[in-house]
């Protein structure tokens, strides 16, 4: 009996990692199903705007149930981008009558068995979060009762997150019908707190406090003009994230540095999105400017600010809305804040995309930089444009000669120095 059972120990020994190898095999893959870009166009933030504004919690009642309702275009376009951006993946999502069509691509670490994980799945509409009617990994199609399993397993995991718990309070139901999203949900009165902790936590508040700190030293040193230049402001906030590198995380420092320049330079205080920092140390107002421009350093504080907490996609996007929506009544279309805004998004994005570029971005900043070397020339950029002279000179957006304009402004930004 002994012998049989060392017999049958040595037999599992030896088959399970073929096994295991083979299911490998199986579930990874060379090619990605899905392989798309997180895609923003300036309409999509038009809709963002819509949708914040029709359901601003300053006008919610609390135990009310409210309905949001987004295209099948608008999902698809947030999966795909939540994909991109935290799970290094592409996804497409199609709405059928309660059901939910998903296909995702992930690029996986190096090994030996293939690059991509994909998957595929159809979901139904539940009275919570939507369950899986199929789902299928690589080749190997998962049996309902493991994939309930696993998902079970993951909504476990889930569940220590707040912002999953927020979700999952608020959350009454999701319904899929005539190629539309339904989610109706119930706004608690403690809701606004909840998400500002999350988008804010305690952690992240004593980062920015300290950034918050470095700009009122600074100012009090600086002399009594009400002008600064950008590149003065730079220095000693990323001189301080190189000192706080040492033992801790260079890309949050960059982080919260480059967050602390966007809300001095804007005229904005870190209580519009928490107010218990209030009482913080307030440096005293002034006009910062970038190549002799105020607008200039708001562009590109403000794009490198959501490049380094979102991505570069959305910041875009939302640099070119504003464009678009000033040429329809405010300063006019302009080019050279197009400049601006790719400028700083591309600081933004080498400031926290790993390690190495994070403490780059701190020596060459604390060296000391130049206007020239964060923002290219521009001064021969068209702006001030009404939009009738801009769609008569330009076509609009997409048009051949727009793309060779927006073309020249990206290479005029990759040939600096600190860009590359």
């Amino acid at each position: 009996m002994r012998r049989y059972i060392a017999y049958v120990f040595l037999f599992l020994l030896i088959a399970v990692p073929f096994v295991f190898v083979g299911i490998l095999h199986r579930v990874v893959a060379d090619q990605p199903t899905v392989n798309r870009a997180a895609e923003f166009m300036p309409v999509h933030i038009e809709r963002a705007k819509h949708i914040i504004k029709k359901n601003d919690p300053r006008t919610m009642k609390p135990g009310v149930l409210r309905t949001l309702t987004l295209s099948q275009e608008e999902v698809d376009l947030a999966v795909n981008y939540l994909a991109s951006s935290y799970a290094r993946g592409s996804s497409r999502i199609v709405l059928q009558p309660d059901k939910v069509i998903l296909s995702a691509s992930f690029e996986l670490p190096s090994n030996p068995f293939g690059r991509f994980l994909n998957i595929s799945a159809l979901l139904h509409g539940s009275d919570g979060f939507p369950v899986f009617d199929q789902l299928q990994i690589g080749q190997l199609p998962v049996p309902e009762w493991l994939a309930d399993t696993l998902l079970e397993y993951a909504l476990q995991l889930l569940s220590t997150r707040e912002d999953y718990r927020i979700a999952s309070d608020t959350i009454k139901k999701i319904s899929v019908a005539n190629g539309r999203f339904t989610v109706t949900y119930d706004w608690q009165e403690n809701l606004s707190d909840r998400i500002r902790n999350i988008m804010l936590p305690h952690e992240e508040q004593e980062r920015l406090k300290a950034y918050q700190e470095r700009l009122v030293e600074h100012d009090r040193s600086a002399s009594d003009t009400t002008e600064m230049m950008l590149i003065d402001l730079m220095a000693p906030l990323f001189r301080l994230a190189a000192e706080r590198s040492t033992n801790g995380d260079a890309m949050a420092e960059n982080r919260a540095a480059i967050m602390a320049l966007a809300f001095f330079v804007n005229g904005k205080e870190f209580g519009a999105i928490v107010p218990a920092v209030r009482d913080w140390p307030q440096p005293r107002s002034r006009v910062v400017l970038l190549d002799g421009r105020e607008d200039f350093s708001q562009h590109f504080t403000i794009s490198a600010a959501i490049a380094a907490n979102v991505a570069a996609p959305l910041s875009d996007a939302i640099g070119l809305y504003k464009e678009i929506d000033d040429s329809r009544g405010g300063s006019g279309f302009s080019f050279s804040d197009i400049a601006a805004d790719l400028a700083g998004t591309r600081f933004g994005e080498l400031a926290v995309s790993n390690k190495e570029s994070a403490l780059r971005v701190q020596r060459k900043v604390t060296r000391g930089i130049r206007d020239s070397d964060i923002l290219p020339k521009v001064v021969d950029l068209p702006e001030f444009m009404p939009e009738a002279e801009f769609r008569k000179r330009f076509g609009g957006i997409g048009s051949p000669v727009y793309k060779r304009m927006m073309d020249d402004i990206e290479r005029r930004i990759a040939a600096l120095p600190l860009y590359r």
